[in-house]
């Protein structure tokens, strides 16, 4: 069977996949981690940023002697996914990404880190503080918190991919959108299909972008469709 690398978004974590894993393993050898500072590696210290990442990606799969892999990127993860790709060219034999925000900008990039006040968060929506403690820990989660704002202000000054850099990725890509993703907009993923050599979009009726909202069964399914030949 072929090996596929889950990768989580920000504030996430890989055991945000388990149920999607179960569904997957009959079909692929199925690998995830956690990216520093995030989950398991909560602890782990230094700023975050989308080179990082890569690197994580990069140390993982020579770590488990893994080659050109399928990718399933969420988010950040996918992100990260075409960051190494534009780095490293055919690293990956494929890479699916959802709800993986591509139009990095100051204001948009401010608008995003304001929204990650751990404050605000356990004041207004309690659910999710706890639910990011679950994942990260009762005292870490305020950091990765801290880490992601501080990682997306950059982003807004300086994309980790350009357009020129999307130019450089010749494997298949596949972006999938939720319908109602409130975070990344149609315009934006549509552009960067346009930029890639062999890439697909294509909109996901009444998904939003929140992971846990998204429909496991379905999600599985569109995967099996996107990586099964036939």
């Amino acid at each position: 069977m072929k090996n596929l690398i889950i990768l989580h978004g920000a504030l996430g974590a890989k055991i945000q996949f388990e149920e999607l894993i179960s569904k997957l393993t009959p079909h692929f050898n199925v690998h995830t981690f956690d990216f520093d500072g995030h989950g398991t590696k909560s602890d782990t210290e230094g700023d975050f940023s989308i080179e990082r990442f890569a690197q994580n990606l990069k140390k993982f799969m020579e770590q488990h002697e893994i080659h050109k892999p399928l990718v399933f990127g969420y988010s950040m993860g996918g992100y990260v996914a075409l960051r190494l790709e534009s780095l490293e060219t055919r690293t990956f034999e494929k890479v699916v990404t959802l709800g993986t925000k591509f139009d990095w900008n100051k204001e948009g990039s401010e608008k995003e880190a304001e929204l990650l006040n751990a404050g605000k968060i356990e004041e207004k929506v309690p659910a999710y503080a706890s639910y990011l403690k679950s994942l990260h820990g009762e005292k870490e989660w305020k950091t990765v918190l801290e880490k992601t704002a501080k990682m997306m202000l950059e982003l807004g000054k300086k994309p980790s991919l350009r357009p020129y850099d999307f130019h450089h990725i010749q494997i298949p890509v596949h972006l999938l959108r939720g319908s109602l993703d409130t975070m990344v907009t149609e315009d934006e993923t549509a552009n960067v299909q346009e930029l890639l050599a062999n890439g697909t979009f294509h909109k996901m009726m009444d998904w939003k972008h929140p992971i846990d909202k998204i429909p496991v069964e379905e999600l599985a399914q569109e995967l099996l469709r996107l990586y099964l030949p036939g």
